[in-house]
């Protein structure tokens, strides 16, 4: 009897971002070959990456030098480590060693804080070069790698230097997630939620039917999770590439702060030792509390957030005691206009609006309200 011909696996879905430079988000499965075509144009060209991904970047390198490249592999820190002054400064140095021109490129093999951290050093050396972003963290892939923010962070709080910087091109090799722990892929999870929150309900629908399967790398349900969260994010880049938003206009860009408000305080707060998506967990559950107590979100939209992020093992409270903290932090959001903090918040699921300046007393209820044990 002849063995059973197994089934072609899917194509990759490519995902058009409409930036200034139009660029595409490649999803799928054993598709990290695709980087060596987005930088056809380059003499040389640096793979940073970090030192625990030495086999995913030496893969990079190979590929890129069959196509005729040469090629330069710059080791740096893990995670938030990476976002440093210091860390930037090393890799213009080995650039400008190498001779690196505008007709150059860096590739960003990593979590988020390597493409950020890429994309910063792209942006800034000879005023720009071209960039390509391998995220390999489910986070990276929904939210750092795609839509041009680059930074790195001060003492002072997270992501404070940066520039946009378009890629010409993100690709998202679905394999990779079978090595990432599973905290790290839980934590990736936050950002998935919040796309689901912010504007596809379907991302919702997905993870409460079958929660286990968001977390299982090889599901065809993780794949669709991630293509669905890349489009929201690539719809909301597209219609506003600089973040534009204004109080009282439509939410732009800024729409994808949600969350990230209380979460970046979160992670300032704890020396940057929290995962980011876990930080947008909490921040999330916070806003919705602060909707809530403003009048603007109703009772099951606002429980909906903690039973969702509850069922995939992300938490949904940070210290009591810990808001003065936290408002200090906020204080310097990016989002803040002059001593203005800014949240954006939901009035329904897809319906998002801003709420500029609101009075601290509201801010400690819903602060209060979101660390106390969930209502039966």
């Amino acid at each position: 009897m002849p063995e059973p011909v197994p089934e072609p696996a899917p194509a990759p879905t490519r995902i058009r971002v409409a930036a200034e430079r139009p660029y595409e988000v490649v999803v799928g499965r054993g598709v990290l070959g695709a980087v060596s075509g987005l930088v056809a144009g380059a003499d040389r060209v640096a793979v940073l990456h970090p030192a625990a991904l030495i086999d995913v970047a030496v893969r990079v390198v190979a590929d890129l030098e069959r196509a005729g490249h040469q090629v330069v592999r710059i080791d740096v820190p893990d995670a938030e480590a990476a976002k440093t002054v210091e860390v930037a400064a090393r890799c213009w140095a080995v650039l400008g060693h190498a001779g690196f021109t505008r007709n150059d490129a860096v590739v960003g093999v990593g979590g988020g804080a390597t493409t950020d951290l890429a994309g910063f050093v792209a942006a800034t050396w000879l005023r720009g070069v071209d960039l390509v972003t391998v995220p390999t963290s489910l986070l990276a892939m929904v939210d750092a790698a795609v839509g041009g923010k680059t930074g790195i962070n001060t003492a002072e709080g997270k992501n404070l230097v940066g520039v946009f910087h378009e890629p010409v091109g993100v690709v998202c090799d679905l394999d990779l997630l079978a090595t990432l722990p599973p905290t790290d892929l839980r934590a990736g999870l936050g950002e998935v939620v919040k796309c689901g929150f912010i504007a596809d309900p379907r991302v919702l629908e997905l993870l409460e039917q079958d929660p286990q399967a968001a977390l299982d790398p090889a599901s065809p349900v993780l794949r669709e999770l991630v293509e669905r969260s890349v489009a929201v994010k690539a719809r909301v880049v597209s219609a506003d590439l600089r973040e534009t938003t204004s109080v009282g206009g439509r939410v732009g860009r800024e729409l994808l702060n949600y969350g990230h408000t209380l979460g970046h305080a979160v992670e300032r707060r704890e020396h940057f030792r929290w995962r980011h998506g876990d930080a947008v967990s909490v921040g999330m559950v916070f806003a919705a509390e602060l909707a809530r107590a403003a009048g603007l979100l109703d009772d099951a939209t606002a429980d909906r957030h903690r039973a969702v992020l509850t069922s995939l093992g992300l938490p949904t409270a940070y210290e009591p005691d810990a808001f003065d903290d936290l408002l200090a932090a906020m204080a310097l959001d990016k989002k803040t206009r002059g001593s203005t903090l800014r949240f954006v918040l939901l009035d329904g699921v897809a319906s998002a609006q801003i709420l500029a300046g609101p009075p601290e007393d509201l801010l400690r209820r819903a602060y209060a309200a979101s660390v106390a044990r969930p209502r039966d």
